[in-house]
C-alpha cells in the first residue's frame, strides 16, 4: 500500500485535532507522554494498543517506565507523518480517555 505523507497544510489540521501531541524536533513524526496510576495500568494501555495497531499493521515507536508510556508515530513507508499516524493517535487518546 503506498502511504503518502502529509502535506504541510494536513499536517496542521491534524495537530489542532491532536491538541496532546506535539511534534518531535528533527524529524517528520508527533509524539505524547501518557501517565497512568501504576505500572498495571500503563501496561494494560500498551496491550491494547498493540492489539489495535498489529491489526492495523502501523506500530508506535514506545518506551515506558512504570506509570509513563512516551508514544512517537511516523510512518515508515513514507518517511514521515502520514495519516495512519494521526488514525493511530486518535486511538490512543480514545483509550486514554477511558
Amino acid at each position: 500500500m503506498n502511504v503518502q505523507k502529509l502535506t504541510p497544510e494536513a499536517k496542521a489540521s491534524a495537530l489542532a485535532e491532536l491538541k496532546d501531541w506535539s511534534l518531535v524536533d528533527g524529524r517528520d513524526a508527533i509524539k505524547r507522554t501518557l501517565v497512568f496510576k501504576d505500572f498495571n495500568a500503563a501496561f494494560g494501555f500498551m496491550t491494547r494498543v498493540a492489539i489495535h495497531a498489529d491489526k492495523h499493521d502501523h506500530h508506535p515507536e514506545w518506551f515506558n517506565v512504570y506509570n509513563r508510556v512516551e508514544v512517537t508515530l511516523a510512518t515508515h513507508d513514507c518517511q514521515g507523518l502520514s495519516i495512519r499516524d494521526v488514525t493511530l493517535a486518535k486511538f490512543i487518546d480514545e483509550i486514554y480517555s477511558q
